[in-house]
């Protein structure tokens, strides 16, 4: 919790140097653009820096440029510091996927073998000014194809593969729209364009998914920062125990082999000490806590499922649920939706998880975390169903 950045008072100070340091500790912050409370990467950086303005990190996207938009765990925002590593995969991209990808790497180099026109005319376009999407030339939606790649254009796809390969990237939004762009205009002249060797691109990236997840198995490493992208994970880890970097360790109740960094081992060590600060989160449905699902069900025996993607019918919890994270404890869900045009925080329902503590502090805790969400939409006013548990509905209306 405390590297997750979820333990502890919320930070103080400048909010743009706070931002930075939360993703320079996460190492990126998902991407989704579901707007029923607030896109999935805003509540992950709210939980963990507090009230700031979207126009904060619009900044340090679009005008600062110390943060860019890129394809590391999935479409994520990572630090322009980081540049050379993800410049690295760029320059070997599609060599670069590990068998993770599975036949996507094949599928890569067919299509770009294929599209070597469209690649010419994308770019060609792109120095004339940014795009929309919509904007190109022959743009046209197509169904879902039988060589893999999903419904979306010829266009789509293809921007997708530069941006993978370094060529463009976005470099704006209207709206939900991306705005493409070509990378060598829009980054500036300090980010660093070094090509990194492929064995030091992976033992840097192995570091900082153990440094971010305090403690990390194989199998997280390779799905959490840079997921799939560990062509010879177990020589970076080997090379990393070698040098002291990193630290063999064995957790009573989980199977296998896990790894902290040595950097962390004084704070592992104060565990049971009275440093510790536990505080109340709502975590976003995409946080970086959640990424790897079986991993939060192995360490907390919490297992969360996007139910915005089931059908209603199947839906047990809500359509954007939020899970109440108090210390290192799951405790429950929550089910809201942002109505903007009555400036009001609707909480569709509450669910407390099984063992979870009843006493009347936790649920005011819990109370104050859902209004402090409600400040930071601009609600003006938080509504509860009668959905509640029944331990806590005192506190929560």
């Amino acid at each position: 919790m405390t590297k997750q950045r979820l333990a502890g008072k919320l930070p103080t100070g400048s909010v743009s140097e706070t931002i930075l340091s939360v993703v320079r500790d996460l190492g990126y912050l998902q991407l989704d653009p579901v707007n029923v409370v607030a896109p999935s990467h805003l509540i992950a950086l709210w939980s963990r820096v507090g009230n700031f303005r979207t126009s904060d990190l619009d900044r340090l996207l679009w005008d600062e440029k110390k943060l860019f938009e890129h394809w590391s765990h999935a479409a994520s925002i990572v630090l322009t510091e980081d540049y050379p590593l993800f410049y690295s995969l760029m320059r070997r991209y599609p060599e670069s996927l590990s068998k993770s990808w599975g036949g996507w790497k094949a599928r890569a180099r067919k299509w770009l073998a294929e599209n070597k026109d469209l690649r010419k005319t994308i770019l060609s376009e792109l120095r004339k000014g940014p795009l929309r999407l919509s904007e190109f030339e022959d743009h046209a939606r197509t169904k879902r194809r039988a060589d893999g790649w999903t419904s979306g254009s010829d266009v789509s796809t293809t921007l997708f593969h530069l941006q993978m390969s370094g060529e463009v990237m976005v470099v704006g939004h209207h709206g939900n729209q991306n705005i493409w762009g070509l990378s060598e205009k829009f980054l500036p002249r300090w980010v660093k364009r070094k090509e990194l060797p492929e064995p030091e691109v992976e033992q840097e990236g192995a570091e900082r998914t153990i440094r971010a997840l305090g403690t990390a198995s194989p199998s997280e490493i390779n799905r959490y920062f840079l997921r799939g992208r560990y062509l010879n994970l177990k020589e970076a880890l080997e090379r990393l125990q070698e040098n002291s970097t990193i630290h063999r360790i064995h957790v009573t109740g989980l199977g296998g082999e896990r790894y902290v960094h040595d950097r962390d081992v004084r704070l592992m060590e104060s565990m049971n000490s009275s440093a510790w600060q536990p505080r109340m989160s709502l975590l976003a449905p995409f946080d970086n806590l959640l990424g790897v699902r079986e991993g939060t069900n192995r360490l907390f025996g919490f297992d969360y499922v996007h139910e915005n993607f089931l059908p209603k019918n199947k839906r047990k919890f809500g359509t954007y649920v939020l899970p109440i994270l108090w210390g290192d404890r799951f405790i429950g869900r929550v089910d809201p939706k942002m109505d903007r045009e009555n400036e009001k925080l609707l909480i569709n329902s509450v669910h407390a998880e099984p063992g979870a503590p009843s006493d009347t502090e936790v649920s005011l805790n819990i109370g104050e975390t859902i209004e402090h969400l409600a400040q930071f939409l601009g609600a003006k006013e938080v509504a509860y169903t009668a959905r509640d548990p029944k331990a806590w509905k005192s506190s929560l209306r």
